[in-house]
């Protein structure tokens, strides 16, 4: 009985252990998990959805983190989806209803990792949370090229599989920055306040070129297939400044969770960021 019962703790030794891991290569903080690029995988980036307004007094918090994320990785992709909750707002995106209810968003500020992950408060203390979310080993790359002339985007995403996939969505937005409006304070970043005067809002949320819970990838995603969509789409009426405007795109697998992403800017030839 004595055996047996240590063959037991054995098993679930090497179960519980077995799950513990990251099949992203990206690591969750719960142990050292080995991240050596493998040759034909991806670089691994990671999505951050901040549902934000500019009335909303501790939305600069998540704002500031963002910022310090930026400073120390560049596989963080940032979008700003705004909201009129209680408070008038101009960036306001009336088509996130269906993706805040599929995360059960209950307040502001709220920030999601790749969709599935609530970044974890303070924000701006847990900067270590994002950046194990990134990695060198996705299962797919996203790469990009892109024109606006005449006022119109022609867009082509193309996505590239070192592993076979089923069940996938692309979602593709348009972002833009350096757009300026006073914003609400009740934190002390960006010199405290009750208000911050013409407060540099990026990477707003200005279009959605696909469902916002993703368009389905309906070709074949085995490993060593390239899907490629094109989107030939008017400039969005509420970009004010073409040249700040940038792309993002990312793939949804079955768990509803972003696998990578990449951000664009008009004009850009991307290639994929395949491991050698």
């Amino acid at each position: 009985m004595k055996n047996y019962k240590v063959l037991i703790l054995l098993v679930a030794t090497v179960f519980f252990a077995s799950c513990s891991k990251d099949d992203s290569g990206s690591g969750n903080g719960a142990g050292v998990v080995d991240d050596t690029p493998v040759s034909g995988k991806f670089q691994k980036r990671v999505l951050i959805e901040d549902f934000t307004g500019t009335w909303c007094g501790y939305c600069p918090r998540v704002s500031y983190g963002i910022d310090r994320v930026m400073e120390q990785t560049a596989k963080a992709v940032p979008v700003a989806i705004h909201q009129q909750s209680s408070g008038s707002d101009p960036y306001h995106f009336s088509g996130a209803t269906p993706l805040m209810n599929q995360i059960g968003l209950t307040g502001f500020p709220t920030a999601m990792l790749n969709r599935v992950t609530t970044w974890s408060y303070p924000e701006n203390s847990n900067i270590q949370q994002v950046k194990n979310q990134t990695g060198n080993n996705a299962g797919l790359g996203v790469a990009m090229n892109s024109t606006v002339s005449g006022g119109t985007i022609n867009l082509d995403v193309n996505v590239k599989f070192a592993q076979d996939y089923t069940n996938l969505k692309l979602v593709v937005y348009a972002v833009e920055d350096n757009l300026f409006y006073n914003q609400t304070n009740y934190t002390s970043f960006y010199g405290g306040g009750s208000y911050i005067s013409n407060f540099e809002h990026d990477n707003v949320l200005r279009a959605c070129f696909t469902n916002i819970l993703g368009d389905d990838i309906t070709v074949t995603t085995t490993a060593g297939t390239t899907f490629t969509k094109n989107f030939s789409v008017p400039v969005p009426s509420n970009v004010s400044n073409v040249a700040n405007m940038r792309f993002v795109a990312f793939v949804i697998g079955f768990d509803k969770k972003a696998i990578n992403v990449r951000a664009t800017t008009p004009g850009e030839n991307q290639s994929f960021e395949v491991n050698p």
